[in-house]
């Protein structure tokens, strides 16, 4: 029997039984799944190994500094080449960090809330700080606008990107909107990848704070698994404009090495950039340069990195497909759930009916199967249709994730069931 919102009251009793059943079925099984996160697999780890054990021999860089000692604080030279040809930004521009790229941000956050930008009020004299928040999106990120008291704006999506002509408005005429957070390539959640208009919009457009800054996560930049999109350079756009200091850029090989102990980079225009290094002279003496060249001797080249990346898509793909599968076949012909197939990324978003998507969550942990928390996607965790969900399918065996995919499945219909019954 193919259900939908429109199914009449005697067939949604009917499937409601059903679903009670096959979900008791489930739930004795004793399963115990974890999806919460968009973890590396094991195998995907296992990849990278080689990089433990390089046999460096020699310990001084291309600048001849012994990287086991103080110094270099922007990153060694090699590597910072490494990344400027990978994601053509200027060498100069680059500095390259710790291991988290979500340490750099809340960092980079931290420096404004405290100092100010460019010599702008330090946020933290200001009474009220705003960010725009494109949704749905990162929940890190708007734990970190929480942490610091802004006031996070809910941006929609579409399929190119965020609302501009909300966000453009906004911009414009609130100077107490002092940024926007951004994961321009494979959304997460929804795996939407930005257009080159909404790049540029973003790039030139006017805004009341001279201190407007992007936060440009490019977290998923190279993780393309069905298919390879090019995201616009919104430096070489910004410079047009006189705006590149507007941009602060991140990016990281947590999910490209090791998550634990990659390395992240943060850039940005001319000005702003040597603000930062100026920061940084107080804040360290240098990050873990070892670290940062092994992590060059192991790619050497961007072709390395993404002949590497070819592989760890392979096995994303893999897991994308049970996932995408069981979806189509359970609510292909069906509205109790929607989706878009994501190009790259890490993880798969769904929308169920509104108002199921906690209960969804909540059958499926009774079951075994522990998900994102629903409303993860949005400021403050309140979804205000409370249907989104999401699917982050990286971690488990593929084995594991179709026994997760058939416990979601059930919860999804079940939730959605008994939500149409109390209205039917």
């Amino acid at each position: 029997m193919s259900l939908s919102s429109q199914s009449n009251r005697d067939d949604l009793l009917k499937a409601q039984k059903n679903l009670i059943s096959e979900y008791d079925k489930l739930k004795a099984c004793n399963l115990s799944l974890d999806m919460s996160r968009g973890k590396p697999a094991a195998a995907q780890l296992d990849l990278s190994n080689e990089i433990l054990t390089l046999p460096i021999d020699n310990y001084i860089n291309c600048e001849g500094n012994d990287v086991r000692n103080y110094g270099i604080l922007t990153g060694i030279k090699e590597c910072r080449q490494l990344f400027s040809q990978l994601l053509d930004i200027k060498e100069d521009n680059i500095i390259i960090g710790g291991n988290s790229s979500l340490n750099l941000i809340y960092d980079a956050i931290a420096r404004y809330y405290i100092f100010g930008k460019l010599g702008q009020t330090p946020w933290c004299k200001l009474e009220k700080v705003k960010f725009l928040c494109p949704v749905p999106g990162y929940d890190r990120h708007f734990a970190i606008c929480e942490e610091f008291g802004f006031e996070m704006i809910n941006i929609p999506m579409n399929n190119n990107g965020p609302d501009m002509d909300m966000v453009e408005k906004l911009a414009k005429e609130d100077d107490s909107i002092k940024g926007i957070i951004c994961v321009p390539l494979y959304s997460n959640p929804g795996g939407i990848c930005y257009s080159d208009e909404v790049v540029e919009r973003l790039a030139k457009m006017e805004t009341a704070a001279r201190d407007f800054t992007i936060i440009w996560d490019n977290a998923y930049g190279v993780h393309h698994v069905y298919k390879e999109i090019k995201l616009a350079n919104i430096f070489d756009i910004a410079e047009k404009y006189g705006n590149d200091d507007r941009i602060l850029y991140f990016f990281s090989t947590s999910k490209i090495t090791f998550p634990g102990s990659g390395v992240a980079l943060i850039a940005s225009g001319d000005k702003a950039i040597e603000e930062i290094k100026k920061r940084f002279g107080v804040m360290t003496i240098g990050y873990n340069k070892i670290n940062q060249l092994r992590t060059y001797e192991f790619f050497k080249t961007p072709q390395g990195m993404m002949l590497h990346m070819k592989k760890l898509g392979a096995m994303l793909k893999e897991k994308f497909d049970v996932v995408l599968n069981k979806l189509e076949e359970e609510f292909g012909s069906s509205d109790l759930l929607t989706w878009a197939k994501p190009y790259g990324g890490y993880f798969i978003a769904v929308d169920t009916l509104p108002n199921c998507a906690k209960e969804t969550v909540r059958l499926a942990k009774e079951c075994g199967l522990i998900l994102t928390n629903a409303g993860c996607a949005y400021p403050y965790g309140k979804d205000p249709k409370d249907s989104n969900i999401r699917i982050a399918p990286s971690y488990p065996t593929v084995e594991e994730l179709e026994k997760a995919m058939d416990i979601f499945c059930v919860c999804v219909k079940l939730a959605a069931v008994n939500e149409l019954l109390k209205k039917n």
